[in-house]
């Protein structure tokens, strides 16, 4: 449940945090928020053809290794390792990839972390038994397939077999084969063809924003799941770079199959909200049981592989479904070690409070154009936002625009009226990158800042005191240890590494403490001649924000789901050819949720 409210005049401090306090409340929090709050590295591979500098993090391959999670990813000069999943640790190990690793793949074998990521696509499987330290062997068995290995796979079963799976490509599909635990990991056999993307089939296979580009699709990032005695292959596509980014999964009772389409696919999908994208990620077991789909998110602005990383609860169904549960998807969820009563729906209930709210600064830039590495007249990623950074971008939901100040001077500060008072349970910050020119890892980066709430406008109380902070905080999500009241919040900023302040994004969680939405009416769906397609609409909900919208293969399996704003109907483009679904609808505002509309079943 969420934390008690407590409920204070505006003359009296209501919670005053310091930093040390809310260090203290980062290890012992309950919740986190996605994209998850790590120090995602500043990209250096394309330094010397492009010059644009941008955070990025992808391609997720998360362990569980002796209780403790470590999680690999692309191009980051090293990995994380957390205890809990909500407090990560950068570690830069004594061996690893001069480049950095390449959409590496991890696994856990007698005792040791086995990664393979080699940049060029050829190398051996590396190991440790201990990866806080990072000393990485090498057997100097070059693993060399024709093609070479792209976005790669180790699968450990558990009767010890080890496979390899790879591909990353709009033309080959996923492979598999057998590698030789007792002779260097070398493949035993020659690589198997297992299964490739049918886009005039399958909707959510094609390409570009919201299933909309003629381009080929790409097919890439397995990762293989084995529950009970079926085997699960997961696979991204349709693109990195885009909203509709999702895994699908194919199942088999064979490691190297034949493998079946699963009907309910996509199995992890995220197509709307403020940070969109569920595709090439891993699923890992916490220690408590429970599974999770770490993933890919994108942002897509400085260039197309400018990228988040995603955390929801995973699992399956009764009857073998496989599930990943991105509703509310960036909203605050409860972690793996906080107790609830069903691991697929971990959602707090604390509601968006800042969405739209006036908001007001003593900076902002113009006339500075952006540096980005652009290719959207290829097809390959979205138009550039209109270079318009004003305050209001700062709470649109939008996480490709953003508000640029003129410096990143400590005189900066920014207002928000939430409208009246509410109740306040967590803030997010997420910083961006305008014209930055930081490459690689360095070990100053640090924000600094100051939060302070206030129900009347005149009586400030400092909440949120980062001023000392020496972490590395993108997109710092703080939980505060007791909710409270208010309704002005302040930012105050101290210190920022980039020559600009650049936030994509602040956001306040808790509740409005007023009427939640009703049902959404008239809700019907329209399935279009081209049945990857149909149309969806319901009556506006008065006092609605937005919408969410689900769907599944069976009446109480509606696992998919879109969140949409500023918007009475939906075109959704990711069905299948053939198989019928049922949908349902729900209505949420700043102070909750509506109930969920009765089924419709359209075949």
């Amino acid at each position: 449940m969420p934390n008690k409210n407590i409920f204070l005049p505006a003359a009296i401090i209501a919670c005053m945090i310091s930093f040390s306090a809310i260090a203290q409340n980062a290890k012992t929090q309950r919740t986190y928020c996605n994209p998850v709050d790590i120090d995602y590295t500043y990209m250096s591979h394309y330094r010397a053809e492009r010059d644009v500098s941008y955070r990025s993090g992808a391609d997720p391959a998360v362990v569980n290794f002796k209780g403790k999670y470590y999680m690999f990813v692309t191009r980051s000069h090293g990995y994380w390792v957390s205890e809990d999943m909500g407090s990560w640790r950068f570690i830069r190990p004594v061996s690893w990839y001069f480049s950095g690793s390449n959409a590496p793949a991890a696994a856990v074998r007698d005792g040791k972390v086995l990664v393979y990521g080699d940049p060029s696509g050829r190398g051996p499987i590396i190991e440790t038994d201990n990866p806080e330290l990072g000393d990485w062997k090498t057997n100097f068995a070059v693993l060399n397939p024709p093609g070479g290995i792209q976005d790669p796979n180790i699968f450990v079963d558990t009767d010890g077999r080890v496979y390899l799976y790879e591909e990353s490509s709009n033309k080959w599909p996923i492979r598999g084969v057998e590698l030789d635990p007792d002779n260097y990991y070398i493949p035993k056999g020659e690589q198997v063809d297992l299964f490739n993307l049918h886009p005039d089939n399958h909707g959510w296979e094609r390409f570009g924003q919201d299933h909309r580009s003629d381009v080929a699709p790409f097919i890439e990032g397995p990762w293989m799941v084995k529950h009970d005695s079926t085997y699960y292959l997961m696979y991204g596509a349709p693109g990195t770079q885009w909203n509709v980014y999702a895994d699908g999964v194919y199942t088999s009772d064979n490691p190297l199959g034949p493998f079946t389409y699963a009907p309910y696919n996509p199995v992890a999908y995220k197509p709307g909200g403020f940070l969109n994208g569920a595709g090439h990620g891993s699923a890992v077991m916490d220690n408590n049981g429970n599974h999770w789909h770490f993933s890919t998110m994108a942002i897509s602005v400085n260039f197309k592989f400018e990228r988040r990383i995603g955390m929801y609860p995973a699992g399956f169904e009764e009857n073998g479904q496989m599930y990943v549960n991105t509703a509310y998807g960036d909203y605050p969820h409860y972690l793996p070690d906080v107790e609830v009563e069903d691991h697929k729906h971990r959602f707090t209930g604390w509601m968006l409070l800042s969405k739209d709210k006036p908001v007001k600064t003593n900076s902002v830039l113009t006339g500075v154009e952006r540096n980005v590495a652009d290719e959207h007249e290829k097809g390959y990623m979205l138009e550039q936002e209109e270079a318009d950074y004003d305050i209001s971008m700062i709470n649109d939901e939008n996480i490709r625009t953003l508000w640029v100040a003129e410096s990143n001077s400590d005189s900066i500060w920014f207002e928000m009226d939430l409208g009246r008072s509410m109740t306040i349970n967590a803030f997010q910050l997420n910083y961006q990158d305008f014209n930055a020119n930081i490459f690689g890892k360095p070990d100053t980066l640090r924000q600094q800042f100051v939060i302070e709430l206030s129900v009347d406008g005149k009586e400030w109380q400092t909440v949120v005191d980062f001023s000392e902070n020496q972490e590395d905080r993108p997109h710092a999500y703080i939980e505060l240890a007791e909710a409270v009241q208010g309704r002005f919040v302040r930012f105050k900023n101290v210190y920022f590494p980039n020559r600009y302040l650049a936030i994509g994004e602040f956001r306040v969680f808790g509740n409005g403490n007023g009427p939640r939405p009703a049902i959404p009416e008239s809700f019907t769906v329209k399935r279009q001649s081209d049945q990857r397609n149909a149309d969806i609409r319901w009556d506006a909900v008065d006092g609605a924000m937005g919408y969410v919208l689900y769907w599944g293969i069976e009446k109480d399996k509606l696992n998919n789901s879109v969140m949409i704003y500023n918007d009475d109907s939906y075109e959704l483009r990711a069905l299948t050819r053939g198989q019928e679904y049922y949908f349902a609808i729900e209505a949420f505002n700043e102070n909750g949720i509506s109930p969920l509309s009765g089924t419709t079943r359209v075949r």
